[in-house]
Parts: structure tokens; C-alpha cells; sequence
């Protein structure tokens, strides 16, 4: 289903692209295979005019025109949809080459070697690969997780999907039915930002916790999709980025390290615990419940209630 739209979605900028004069409904209908197995003219009119939203959403300048008659045509100018060339410094072919490293060992690893591939051959100069001699450290962003290309595509293509998920306080998964935003990478976890329909608001999950197959679902967005701003600022606060006070916890010696990698200070008890002063943000309490009992909540009072109702939660599952 997803080749038969892109092709569909081809077959139509090429059809605009392509004239000298603007086309009507019903000439494009007749050029294109996809339109002419419309089953009604209703049916072609729907799906002419998401394509048509689809392809100005991609880029595509679509003009608007009017003929003395009163029919509307369609077109789109070449001049309007050329990208202009592209000029590349060495310092800046330097950092596309470094972005392309980052997804090697990730599922847009061909699709990243492939556009360095296109800017060397349109000229963009070949940098000096620090990463290659001078250091044994390469960055990566490791992708693991089933649902990230899935997911991925489903945010590309602004498609609603459901997933199983269980949520930190719960031993079995639920059903979430989600419009999908976009998905971010937070120490070294990805989350997907979206709008969960049944509960008509924002969320965040994270990857690791979705369980089974990511079904996508037919159907336009409900809910209008914020800017990337507004979503990546909302995907770090949920995953307690956004520290507004601090808390005091308990750990045991020799466990949670990405707990002391946060850490603002640290002091040796003696008894096989440190007490730890950390951020605290939205969703610590959620972190903290997934190192079980290495973790004991000193203060505030607070967050100590919602970490023991979630393990109370798990413990009822």
C-alpha cells in the first residue's frame, strides 16, 4: 500500500512538473492509472486532493489556476521547484561526513551513505576523516529497537498507528492508539511524541517498551502536530530532562551508574549505600522504579509516594 502511494504521488509531480499549461482534474485523471481505478468521482476527488496536500507538505510549490471558463488546473513550475546549487566549505563537508557516520550501525545508514554519495558526486569536497585515523572513538546512535522504522515511516508519512505498550508501573503491556509526531534520541534511549486518542493528549513512550508489531491504521491526523521545538522540548521533560528541584536517594554501592552519571553530589554511607543528590524532573519517578530494589527515595515526599505507588502497581500485575 505504501509503494502504490508513493508511486501514485510520483506519477502526479511528474504530471505537474512536466506541462506548460495547467491541468484539470480531469486531464490528470486520465494520465494517471492510480486516479482512472477510482472507483467514484467522490473517491478520486479524496485522494487527488491528499496527494495534492501531500506533495505541497514534501516540498512541492503547486500553483492554483484559474482559466477564463472558470475550471481550476494545476501545475507546477520548474523554476519554482529548483533548488539552487549547492556549495559545501570543507569544514561543512566535514560535519555531512560525520552525520553520516553517526547512523552506520542504525537503519538510515543506507539512506545516509547514499546522500553523501549524491553531494561528492554534484562536487562537495572530500574532508580529512578524523574519526578514521587520528582516534579509535566513532560516534553512533544504536537503533535497536523494532519499532523504530515503523515508527519512523509512520511520522514521515503522517500515519496513525497502534502498538502494545507497557508503561514502568505495569507488568502487561496496553493498547495505544497514536498519531506519531516524531521520535528522539535521549541518553541512549529513543522516544516516540505523539497524540494518544483515547486519552486526547499529548504522550511520550519509550521504544524499548513497546511490545509486538506496529500496526499503521488508515485515516487523517486529529490533532494539529506541534512544531519540532515544542515536540523535542516535550519528549526531554518526559523523559526528565527538564530538572526544576532536586531529590535525595539511596543507592547501592556499585549499581546505578547512569543514576551517578546525574548526580550533583555523592557521599559514601559505609553501610553499602551512597546518598545521591540528583535532578528532579517530570518522569524521574518512572526511572527511578527501573532499578527496582537498588533504589530507595529519601526526599522529597513526594516523589517517594509515586515511586511506591508504581512498584505497589507492578506488584498487583
Amino acid at each position: 500500500m505504501a509503494i502504490a502511494k508513493a508511486e501514485r504521488l510520483m506519477n502526479l509531480a511528474l504530471c505537474l512538473l512536466g506541462t506548460r499549461r495547467p491541468l484539470s482534474k480531469r486531464e490528470l485523471r486520465g494520465s494517471i492509472e492510480a486516479y482512472l481505478e477510482a472507483g467514484s468521482d467522490d473517491s478520486f476527488n479524496r485522494m487527488f486532493e491528499r496527494d495534492k496536500d501531500d506533495l505541497r507538505e514534501l516540498g512541492l510549490v503547486i500553483e492554483t489556476v484559474e482559466n477564463l471558463d472558470g475550471d481550476t488546473g494545476y501545475l507546477a513550475r520548474r523554476d519554482s521547484n529548483r533548488l539552487p546549487p549547492i556549495t559545501l566549505d570543507a569544514e561543512e563537508a566535514a560535519a555531512l561526513g560525520l552525520a553520516a557516520k553517526v547512523w552506520q550501525q542504525a537503519r538510515l545508514a543506507g539512506a545516509a551513505s547514499g546522500a553523501l554519495q549524491k553531494l561528492r558526486a554534484a562536487g562537495m569536497p572530500e574532508a580529512e576523516d578524523a574519526y578514521e585515523v587520528h582516534s579509535a572513538l566513532e560516534p553512533r546512535i544504536p537503533v535497536h529497537e523494532a519499532a523504530f522504522e515503523p515508527l519512523m515511516l509512520a511520522c514521515r508519512d503522517r500515519r496513525p498507528v497502534i502498538f502494545d505498550y507497557r508503561k514502568a508501573n505495569s507488568a502487561r503491556p496496553e493498547q495505544r492508539q497514536v498519531e506519531p509526531w516524531t521520535l528522539e534520541c535521549w541518553r541512549g534511549h529513543w522516544y516516540l511524541a505523539g497524540w494518544d486518542r483515547e486519552r486526547g493528549a499529548e504522550r511520550v513512550f519509550r521504544l524499548s517498551r513497546i511490545t509486538g508489531k506496529v500496526r499503521s491504521r488508515a485515516g487523517a491526523f486529529s490533532a494539529e502536530v506541534p512544531d519540532v521545538v515544542t515536540v523535542r522540548e516535550t519528549v526531554e521533560s518526559w523523559a526528565g530532562e527538564t530538572a526544576t528541584r532536586t531529590a535525595r536517594i539511596r543507592l547501592r554501592a556499585g549499581a546505578g551508574y547512569p543514576l551517578r552519571s546525574r548526580a550533583i553530589a555523592v557521599r559514601e554511607r559505609g553501610d553499602g549505600w551512597d546518598e545521591l543528590e540528583i535532578p528532579y524532573g517530570h518522569g524521574l519517578d518512572a526511572w527511578l522504579v527501573e532499578f527496582g530494589p537498588d533504589v530507595v527515595v529519601e526526599e522529597p515526599a513526594d516523589l517517594r509516594a509515586d515511586v511506591v505507588d508504581r512498584l505497589r502497581a507492578v506488584a498487583k500485575d
